[in-house]
This record gives structure tokens, C-alpha cells and sequence, in this order.
């Protein structure tokens, strides 16, 4: 396996307290680590920041062809680190949630949201607000049976952020969103997979081997079809059937153009696997 540190400045950065997000390179695989354990790796100001620059840098760089988004220790996330934003005695100018946010947290959730390669998320523990919502807008969320996804907004007395009200109603319908954002109802992973709002949920001991193979799946794919694909999906959730068969013509027409579609037709008139190249 080869694996380098991605070429970034905001890579590991962070005191060791504020924690950090380490940023490796495993051939055409990115891969997104949350390293702050001892705070389940609760998401302080400069790991959002390392994750924008991260995930801004991969949405150009053709050479990936996958994104994986994992934490350090038992637990995946426990979500944006509100007392160390709100540390200090000097307090915000009026607007600074409206201002800041933007720039942080939804804009990380955007970018995973937007990204045109496949993003596959592996939780255990808890997967908790900010925390919660990165594994939702994944396009593959692989979990332990035994995780917790919780959005505890109205119960720190707040609404809730970072996609929530968007993602969980599309998920899981609004019957059970209301029950995640109102109620605050905490669910499992083997739940979760019931619900529809994650992939798979497996044994604890299996969920590494179910990312790895479903990393390799996507990374092996063809990498332009599978984003145009996945901006379709999303596209279509707000359009009309005659809008999105016409973003669909679009999207044909282009991948159509590539050297895996040549490689899809020949392996097909030849009754072999194909052997994509990501091009």
C-alpha cells in the first residue's frame, strides 16, 4: 500500500488539544482521519479548517478517485467543539454564527455533498450533530451495529445546523425526523440501516473490512460516471421527471465521452470485467 501525507498546509494542524485531521494519500483513495480521542474527536475550529482545504484541494485533483472519512479511537464524532468556539472572555460581534458557519462547518458539508467522487464514511461510537450529519452526506456510511447517531440540538437549547433539516427528511422521511431533531431520539446502527439512513451496519469487528471493500469497489469504478451520477441524484431530488431525464441526456453525453466508457463497451464485447481507469 502506498500512502503518503497529502501535500497540505492545514494538515495535522492544530495544538494538541485542539486536535487535528490527518490527511493521507493512499493511491487514488483520500483518506480523512479525525485525531482528538480524548474529546471524541469533537471537531474544533482548525480540523473544520483542514477538512475545507482538504476536500476543496480533491474536488480538482483528477486523480482521486474515492474519499474515505474515518476517527480515531471509539468514537467517530461527537460533533462541532462549541466551548472551545465559544472560549475567552471577549464575546462575538452580533452575526458572528452567520458569518463564521458559512466558511466552517456547512461548508464542509457542502463540499462532501457537491464532490463529484464517491465519499464512504465508517462510524463507530457516536456519530453526534456535526458529527452525525458528516456520516448523512456521505454517499456510503459503513457503521457498527452497536453506534449512536443522535442530533442533541433542541437539547443544548438550539436548532439544529450543518444540513440536518435538509438531510435526515430526505433520509428517513419527516416522521422520523421529527423524532431525530425534536425529540432527540438517539438510534443504532443496525436501526440506521433499517431506517435507510446509512448503507450497512455490521459487527464492530467488521467494519473496517466493509469499508475497505467498498472503497475498493467505487475506486476501481468509473470515477467520472460515478460523479456525474451522484450530482443526477441529487439534482433530480428538487426537479421535475422531464428536468432531470434532460440533466441525465447532459450527463450521458459526457461520460459517453470517456476512455471508461470505450473500456466498459470492449470488455463488455469481449465478456470480461472491465478494467477502469478513473478517465
Amino acid at each position: 500500500m502506498d500512502t503518503t501525507v497529502a501535500d497540505s498546509p492545514a494538515s495535522g494542524s492544530g495544538s494538541a488539544a485542539e486536535g487535528s485531521v490527518t490527511v493521507l494519500r493512499d493511491g487514488a483513495l483520500l483518506r480523512l482521519t479525525l485525531d482528538r480521542p480524548d474529546r471524541r474527536n469533537a471537531l474544533s475550529p482548525p480540523m473544520t479548517a483542514t477538512l475545507v482545504e482538504a476536500l476543496t484541494a480533491a474536488a480538482s485533483d483528477d486523480t482521486l478517485r474515492a474519499v474515505h472519512i474515518g476517527g480515531t479511537g471509539d468514537d467517530f464524532c461527537a460533533g462541532a467543539d462549541w466551548v472551545a468556539t465559544n472560549a475567552g472572555d471577549r464575546r462575538p460581534r452580533t452575526g458572528d454564527l452567520v458569518r463564521r458557519i458559512p466558511q466552517a462547518a456547512h461548508r464542509v458539508i457542502e463540499l462532501l455533498h457537491t464532490i463529484a467522487l464517491p465519499v464512504v464514511c465508517s462510524v463507530r461510537g457516536r456519530a453526534v450533530g456535526l458529527g452525525c450529519n458528516l456520516a448523512l452526506v456521505a454517499d456510503f456510511t459503513v457503521a457498527a451495529t452497536d453506534a449512536v447517531f443522535w442530533e442533541p440540538f433542541l437539547a443544548r437549547g438550539f436548532s439544529p445546523d450543518s444540513g440536518s433539516t435538509w438531510l435526515l427528511p430526505r433520509l428517513v422521511g419527516l416522521a422520523r425526523a421529527r423524532r431525530m431533531l425534536l425529540l432527540g431520539e438517539k438510534v443504532d446502527g443496525a436501526r440506521a440501516e433499517q431506517w435507510g439512513l446509512i448503507h450497512q451496519a455490521v459487527p464492530p469487528s467488521e467494519v473496517d473490512s466493509a469499508t475497505e471493500e467498498l472503497l475498493r469497489r467505487l475506486a476501481d469504478g468509473p470515477t467520472v460516471a460515478i460523479g456525474l451520477t451522484k450530482q443526477a441524484l441529487h439534482y433530480g431530488q428538487a426537479a421535475t421527471l422531464p428536468q432531470a431525464m434532460t440533466q441525465e441526456l447532459f450527463n450521458l453525453e459526457l461520460s459517453c465521452r470517456t476512455a471508461d466508457f470505450k473500456e466498459g463497451l470492449a470488455a463488455f464485447g469481449q465478456r470480461r470485467p472491465p478494467e477502469f481507469t478513473g478517465r
